[in-house]
């Protein structure tokens, strides 16, 4: 037990150190000593004699950054851990229902009418993911029912469309601005994460990670099947639509504001199972808090390994797929 409680301190307190390891790392070197000054420069009355240019690259860039990376990194987990929860299939992640693709069409489309920094991009981002989920819940209900079969059949069916049709867009667009413009934020990166991406991101990505959070026991009956969680009093249709809304509300939410970012909903959860197994009580929030350590940690290789940025998501899949192939080896296929 004590090792258990010793667990969930460090996987919970993770998140916290990491972000503040983030304020120091960089092209631009932040004395730690200088540090405590530094963070308390915007709450005190009387100005330090920390420099400008300390406070501007902590307040204005890393944190700004570290903690959207924290936000996405937990909201794409933890929806992941509820998809594979309510659909009792270990091959499903956070953008199944076609999130993500209709979310970057949705940018895609904004890009294409408007320019890559503009408003818009976000609204629409938003706006596709959510409809791309509902058509797909519509292609669920096309028997009066909603088995999970049909509802992944009907998130494949409607990111193929989603997908056919961005790529439709990127064919049109302007090869010189739009099109690396469009190319660059489907790869997912925070290079450009202000604090006005917290803003926008920020209240979807809570509601949907505080809901999933507050309905996980529920998650628990859902896996054991609609029958039996209907003989246990629980409407399963109504419990599973509430979760795939937050589950939805969570990825768009962090789509909108990162780009496609690949592997987190699907190997995160994982990882949760090999802490703390399969109970959904536990494991949502473990791997809320583990989504949030791996991406911050991902996102700082990504703008130090190299002289230039990488894009996340292609680092993420670099990790994902190997990651996934030990996973099949240690469970051998089957044991999840």
């Amino acid at each position: 037990m004590a090792k258990r409680r010793l667990l969930y301190l460090i996987v919970y307190t993770l998140p916290f150190v990491l972000i503040f390891c983030t304020l120091l790392i960089g092209r631009y070197p932040i004395p730690l000593a200088k540090m405590p000054e530094i963070l308390l420069h915007p709450f005190v009355a009387e100005k330090t004699a920390v420099p400008d240019v300390y406070t501007t690259i902590v307040w204005d860039i890393r944190m700004p950054r570290a903690i959207l990376a924290a936000l996405v990194g937990g909201a794409l987990a933890v929806s992941g851990a509820t998809f594979q929860g309510i659909f009792r299939n270990p091959l499903v992640n956070s953008g199944m229902l076609g999130v993500s693709s209709g979310a970057g069409f949705g940018a895609a489309l904004a890009i294409l009418l408007f320019n890559r920094f503009s408003p818009q991009v976000y609204v629409f981002a938003l706006a596709f993911g959510g409809i791309a989920v509902f058509l797909s819940y519509l292609v669920g209900r096309i028997y009066n029912t909603t088995p999970t079969v049909m509802l992944i059949l009907g998130g494949v069916v409607i990111s193929s469309i989603f997908s056919a049709a961005t790529s439709y867009l990127k064919y049109v667009a302007d090869p010189t601005n739009q099109l690396p413009a469009i190319t660059f934020w489907l790869m997912g990166s925070f290079a450009s994460a202000s604090r006005h991406d917290l803003v926008i991101g920020l209240p979807p990505m809570l509601i949907g990670i505080t809901g999933m959070v507050l309905i996980r026991w529920r998650i628990n009956v859902l896996s054991m099947g609609d029958r039996e969680a209907q003989t246990l009093g629980i409407n399963a249709n109504f419990e599973k639509l509430l979760a795939i809304a937050f589950a939805t509300l969570s990825t768009a939410g962090a789509v909108c504001v990162s780009g496609t970012i690949g592997w987190v909903g699907l190997i995160i959860p994982h990882v949760g199972r090999m802490l703390v197994g399969n109970d959904n009580k536990v494991l949502i929030p473990i791997s809320t808090a583990l989504g949030a350590s791996f991406l911050i940690i991902v996102d700082n290789i990504a703008r130090t390994i190299t002289s230039g940025e990488i894009p996340i998501g292609i680092l993420t899949s670099l990790v994902g797929g190997p990651f996934f192939i030990y996973l099949l080896k240690k469970t051998k296929g089957g044991n999840w």
